[in-house]
């Protein structure tokens, strides 16, 4: 059975040697809602930019290219971005708490976890970069 895969439509909006730059413009969920100009939770769209490494060098810029990762590769990164700092954070507070210490230094102590997690995640962000490789493709 094939793997299943995230695919987003993009433009090519730069290029170098062996890089492409494509620019995705994703949509918030509610922008389709007949609400949306009385809601102020409607979000807007949002221009994101993703490089991906390309061997083939047959893209020109303003090309419309079709972006793939692996859905398995999206939950990975789901967990490394938002729910292993959750629990992180959680178990920290929690332990802290239980532990009898005061609840403004616990949870204050509980978010600075966050720092030398996400510094450690910016500091491999060359291996992390390698294991979550897109792929693109002409449409």
């Amino acid at each position: 059975m094939p793997e299943k895969r995230i695919t987003h439509e993009g433009v090519i909006a730069s290029m170098s040697e062996d890089r492409v730059t494509v620019k995705i413009t994703s949509y918030a969920a509610c922008t389709s809602c007949h609400a949306k100009g009385a809601c102020h939770l409607a979000g807007g769209e949002e221009e994101k930019l993703l490089h991906v490494p390309v061997p083939d060098p047959n893209f020109r810029v303003g090309e419309k290219v079709r972006v793939i990762l692996a859905r398995s590769l999206g939950f990975r990164a789901l967990f490394l971005g938002y729910v292993l700092p959750l629990l992180m954070v959680l178990s920290v507070l929690l332990a802290l708490t239980a532990a009898g210490s005061n609840e403004l230094v616990a949870g204050l102590t509980s978010l600075a976890v966050l720092v030398p997690y996400y510094l450690g995640i910016r500091l491999m962000r060359g291996k992390v970069d390698r294991r979550f490789s897109f792929f693109i493709q002409k449409t």
